[in-house]
C-alpha cells in the first residue's frame, strides 16, 4: 500500500499542510519541523507530488480562489463576487494575489489545482462552496493541501477550515418571520440539497413549522439544480392549485427572481397574492419589483474571513483547524406582506 502524507504526518507528529509546505521548503517551517518532517519522509520511503528543488527558491504568496463547476450559472450569481471581492481587499494589502479556478466540471478543476499545486504556484486554496462527497474537497484533504473551505465541511470537520453562517439558524429565523406575519401555509423552494447551506435552510424552515405547530407537507418543499430553473412543473402546478402556500421561502435571491417570473406568467402578485423571502440580499434583490425581503449572510465578510483564516495559517502552519460563523440578518422590503 502506497505511504500517504498522511502517514508521514502522523509519524513526524505535525498536519499534513506543515508536510506539503515541507515539501516546498517553506520558510514559515522551522528548520527543526523541517528536519522532522524528512526523516519521516526518508523513514516511510515517501516520494513527494511537489518537485522541491524546483520550488526552493520560490514563495508565491498566492491563494487559488476555486469556484463551483459550471458551463454559466455559477458567473451569474454576485455572491461569489462579494465573497471574492471580500478576499482580494484582504489580501492585496498583504501581498498576496488570488488567481481564480473553475471549469465546466469537477475534472478540468481538479486538473487545474494539481498543475498549480506541484508546481507551487500557490500557498493554498480557498473552496466558495461545500457539497456532499466533492471530490475536489477530497482531493485537496487526501493530499495535505492547506484550504479554507467557504460553507461548512461535510467530513472531516475537525480537519477542515472553515467560515459558514449559521443556515439552520437563518432558515428557522426567516420562516418565524413569515409565520409572525400570519403566514400558516409556506412552502421552501431551495436549489439541489446535496449543497449544505440549501440543506440546512431547509431543515430550519422545517424546524420553524414543527415549533409552530404547523405541518410539513413534501408537496411545499421544491428544489431545482440551479440547470432546471426553467424547467419548474412542480412549481408551477403548486401556484395553480387551490391549496397554494401564501408564502414561499426561497434560498437564494437567484432561484427566488425566477419565481417571480412564474407569478407573473401565472398572474399572481407579489405580495398581495404571495409574499416570497429569499436569502443573500445581492443586487437582484435590490433591483426586482417589489424589492425582496432577503437574509442578508454577509458575503463580503465571508470573504475577508476566509482570506484572514488562510493567511494566518499560512504564517503559522501549526495552528488548529478553525471554524468561524459570520452573521446573518433580515432586511424587511416589501416582498412581504402580513395576512
Amino acid at each position: 500500500m502506497a505511504v500517504t502524507i498522511k502517514d508521514v504526518a502522523a509519524l513526524a507528529g505535525v498536519s499534513p499542510s506543515t508536510v506539503s509546505r515541507t515539501c516546498k521548503d517553506h520558510p514559515s517551517i522551522s528548520r527543526e519541523t523541517k528536519e522532522r518532517v524528512r526523516w519521516a519522509m526518508d523513514k516511510l520511503g515517501y516520494e513527494p507530488n511537489f518537485q522541491a528543488s524546483n520550488l526552493a527558491s520560490q514563495n508565491s504568496r498566492a491563494i487559488g480562489v476555486i469556484l463551483p463547476p459550471s458551463e454559466k450559472e455559477v458567473y451569474e450569481n454576485s455572491f461569489y463576487l462579494e465573497v471574492i471581492r471580500g478576499i482580494c481587499q484582504f489580501c492585496n494589502p498583504r501581498q498576496f494575489i488570488a488567481p481564480i479556478i473553475t471549469g465546466r466540471d469537477d475534472d478540468e478543476i481538479l486538473q487545474t489545482i494539481k498543475t498549480m499545486s506541484r508546481s507551487g504556484q500557490v500557498d493554498g486554496f480557498i473552496l466558495l462552496y461545500s457539497r456532499q462527497q466533492d471530490p475536489v474537497a477530497d482531493y485537496l484533504h487526501s493530499e495535505g493541501l492547506l484550504y479554507v473551505l467557504v460553507g461548512k465541511a461535510y467530513q472531516n470537520q475537525n480537519q477542515t477550515i472553515y467560515i459558514d453562517n449559521d443556515n439552520l439558524l437563518a432558515g428557522q429565523e426567516a420562516t418565524g418571520y413569515l409565520i409572525s406575519l400570519g403566514h400558516r401555509k409556506i412552502a421552501y423552494l431551495g436549489t439541489d440539497s446535496r449543497l449544505l447551506f440549501s440543506a440546512d435552510r431547509k431543515a430550519g424552515y422545517q424546524a420553524a413549522l414543527a415549533k409552530a405547530g404547523l405541518p410539513i407537507r413534501p408537496e411545499y418543499c421544491i428544489e431545482l439544480s440551479s440547470a432546471s430553473y426553467d424547467d419548474a412543473h412542480a412549481l408551477c402546478s403548486l401556484l395553480a392549485g387551490e391549496d397554494r402556500p401564501t408564502a414561499i421561502l426561497v434560498s437564494d435571491d437567484i432561484l427566488a427572481l425566477a419565481l417571480e417570473r412564474i407569478c407573473l406568467e401565472a398572474g399572481l402578485s407579489i405580495p398581495e397574492d404571495l409574499s416570497i423571502l429569499s436569502f443573500n440580499n445581492s443586487l437582484f434583490a435590490r433591483l426586482t419589483s417589489p424589492q425582496l425581503t432577503s437574509m442578508d449572510v454577509n458575503s463580503f465578510q465571508l470573504g475577508i474571513e476566509a482570506a484572514s483564516q488562510m493567511i494566518n495559517h499560512i504564517e503559522n502552519p501549526n495552528l488548529m483547524a478553525t471554524k468561524i460563523i459570520v452573521p446573518h440578518f433580515l432586511l424587511e422590503r416589501d416582498s412581504c406582506r402580513r395576512l
